[in-house]
């Protein structure tokens, strides 16, 4: 093999593949890969019943895409592509971030458990760079896993390839994969099309072995449990909404599979885009209020204040669970100091950093300006712009960081912005009306009034995004799956309990029988009126609700199997 100039691939014969494993015992052998965790491996799906049956074998890895997803999210270059199209990775440089696992469509990367670092078949590229064949080529005693040149016509690959019919995985994903199969099986390649026969004890091989089953003994998982969020590694027939349906002797059942990896991005990534929301939307919702809400400018400069620190406080919270969510939190300066640009975790480290910069600077001259030092005048409508655009991008940011998440169909969803956007809004006008009451309400402000009036639009859009989904056609078949989980299956109660009663119509109950006459008292000595209360009630139910539903955009598609 002549390295630099070649186009690898695999070909994997299913005609000659016996089920034995040696690939992966190879594999294990020559890279030290840790128990529980694989680099190839092989899938048994099973057909009929006895004595009328049948197995079927494939081998699963890497498929050293030409156009690899994984490669494109990855945020400090750890994962990249070699002129001679294999898919290599550096684990030096790797945070722990888990995209690359959520990008790839194959289920083929892991986080090493010795290593806390993403690791996959590197297509043995030491072996290769010697002129040997990969390590799993080298041992398979039937000759079924095939490696080679895809753009040498005279090698064996490019061959079997123009000679037989071949099939691939996932290719509507558009990553031009170049791991083919030749008999591949439907049933084999497609991860919904047969689920676990959970009563067999070899029908996974090691359950809850490696990092992400560390995340269900976290101690901040007792708060999840209180709210019914608490996640668990599951079986992957209990992911997927059909896997109760009526099963006949032709359908097919996964008898052995790789183990799984249970939930990659947990409750940091929920909790992180909540606080994410609430920072964005304190400074959207405030600069609304104060440029066509109160055009006079009645709003003194504790308000001023207090969006700066309240926004800069969640945007800390926010730093912390990105840090607490990687496997090497130590190296999480390498986003900003060795960025790879076309990873949204990147561009969107950068729009946080530059948000909070601008807050910083809006607090400065809020500050300033109080003696007078500063002609804030002249300045505050640059800042305005500037820190609208960068809370909205905040807000909405993480939404075009899921679409590189191609392994997710759910988060392919073009109202996953929209979504988030709204959000980000509803976090915002909640908090203000928790902070109006503290900071003291006079009748020259513009009041809880206003906000309640926008708060009461922004609930009837939100329903009607959630709604939506039930009534849109999915783009896949796994998209949809993560949907009717979410309204008709595991997921049903929190949403139908806390995103759309607790959350949503609670709150617009509350806000309707509280009147649009009522008024805060001011916090220095007054009570709050009975309406008071009814809104800050709201408040706290419309944050929980917003919660709860990222909680499920995040969770649901994460328990539909990729393999």
């Amino acid at each position: 093999m002549n390295s630099g100039v070649a186009n690898y691939g695999f070909i994997i014969d299913n005609r000659r593949c016996i089920g034995c494993h040696a690939c992966t015992v190879a594999c294990k052998s020559e890279h030290s890969v840790p128990v529980g965790v694989n680099r190839t491996w092989v899938k048994y799906i099973e057909k009929g019943e006895f004595p009328n049956s049948r197995r079927l074998f494939s081998v699963m890895r890497c498929n050293h895409c030409d156009n690899a997803p994984c490669v494109t999210i990855c945020p400090v270059t750890a994962l990249y592509r070699r002129d001679d199209g294999i898919v290599d990775f550096d684990n030096r440089r790797c945070i722990g971030c888990k995209a690359c696992m959520q990008a790839c469509p194959y289920d083929a990367l892991y986080i090493d458990p010795e290593t806390k670092t993403a690791a996959k078949c590197n297509y043995c590229a030491h072996r290769v760079d010697q002129g040997l064949e990969p390590a799993c080529v080298n041992v398979c005693p039937t000759q079924a896993i095939v490696s080679g040149d895809l753009d040498d016509p005279n090698s064996r690959i490019a061959q079997l390839k123009s000679r037989q019919s071949v099939s691939a995985r996932k290719t509507e994903k558009g990553t031009l994969p170049a791991l083919y199969y030749i008999n591949g099986d439907t049933a084999s390649l497609d991860p919904h099309a047969a689920p676990d026969v959970s009563e067999n004890m070899w029908g996974n091989q090691v359950e809850g072995v490696g990092h992400h089953a560390e995340h269900g003994n976290h101690p901040l998982d007792a708060l999840g449990s209180l709210l019914g969020l608490g996640e668990k590694p599951q079986l992957r027939s209990e992911g997927a909404v059909d896997s109760h349906a009526p099963k006949t002797a032709d359908t097919p059942r996964r008898a052995y599979d790789a183990p799984q990896k249970g939930i990659l991005w947990g409750w940091q990534v929920t909790s992180y885009l909540w606080t994410k929301a609430i920072a964005a939307g304190i400074v959207l919702v405030f600069l609304l209020i104060w440029n066509f809400m109160n055009p006079d400018n009645y709003l003194g400069p504790k308000f001023h204040i207090a969006m700066s620190l309240a926004s800069l406080i969640f945007l800390g919270i926010t730093g912390v669970l990105l840090i607490l969510d990687l496997d090497q939190p130590k190296r999480f300066l390498y986003v900003v100091l060795r960025p790879q640009w076309k990873s949204w975790l990147v561009r969107g480290a950068y729009i946080i950093t530059g948000f909070a910069g601008l807050l910083t600077a809006y607090l400065a001259f809020v500050w300033f300006q109080q003696d007078d030092f500063i002609d804030y005048s002249s300045i505050a409508p640059v800042l305005n712009i500037l820190l609208a655009c960068f809370a909205a991008l905040t807000g909405v940011y993480t939404a075009f960081l899921f679409a590189q998440a191609k392994g997710r169909d759910a988060w392919q969803s073009p109202m996953l912005p929209v979504q988030m956007l709204t959000h980000t809004v509803l976090c915002g006008l909640a908090v203000w009306l928790l902070l109006f009451p503290l900071l003291g309400y006079s009748k020259e402000s513009v009041g809880p009034q206003g906000l309640t009036s926008i708060l009461v639009v922004a609930l009837l859009f939100h329903l009607a995004c959630e709604f939506s989904h039930m009534c849109l056609t999915h783009a896949s078949d796994a998209a949809h799956q993560a949907a009717r989980m979410t309204y008709s299956g595991r997921y049903s109660k929190l949403f139908w309990g806390w995103v759309v009663l607790g959350g949503s119509v609670l709150p617009l109950v509350l806000l309707f029988i509280s009147g649009p006459g009522f008024a805060f008292a001011n916090s220095m000595g007054g009570e709050l009126t009975m309406g008071g209360y009814a809104e800050i009630i709201s408040a706290v139910l419309v944050l929980i609700g917003v919660f709860v539903s990222q909680h499920i955009s995040v969770f649901a598609p994460q328990q539909l199997p990729l393999s």
